[in-house]
């Protein structure tokens, strides 16, 4: 986990802010409150993942099934497909930027009609 002192305080250093909240001690008690919310439903979560071969076996799934499709190794597929899917997208990103922001998800620059590439 973070230390949310530590990192209100690196935000103001690098002169960054969050949307809303003033630099310091609210940054701080703000980071800490959303940590506070977001760590016990996601610990839930993976207890739940972790228990979930026993309760498929539980329900009547095979065995072997139930244990090469649930807990750590769920886990594990998933974060395999999500950076698999990460590193597509910069590499799609880096060999063809200029035809990515024109009509693919990364948009915003295309609309101050100066081509990339071109001289002003």
């Amino acid at each position: 986990m973070i230390n949310p002192t530590n990192y209100a305080e690196y935000l103001k250093r690098s002169n960054a802010f969050i949307p809303g909240v003033k630099p310091g001690e609210a940054t701080s008690d703000y980071i800490e409150n959303i940590m506070s919310r977001i760590t016990l439903p996601g610990a839930i979560f993976l207890g739940f993942i972790g228990i979930l071969p026993s309760i498929a076996a539980t329900l009547g799934v095979n065995q072997q099934f139930a244990l090469f499709f649930g807990g750590t190794t769920l886990l594990i597929m998933v974060g395999v497909a999500l950076d698999t899917l990460q590193v597509i997208e910069s590499y799609l990103l880096t060999q063809k930027y200029d035809g990515l922001i024109k009509s693919g998800r990364i948009q915003g620059r295309s609309t101050t009609g100066v081509q990339i590439g071109q001289p002003q």
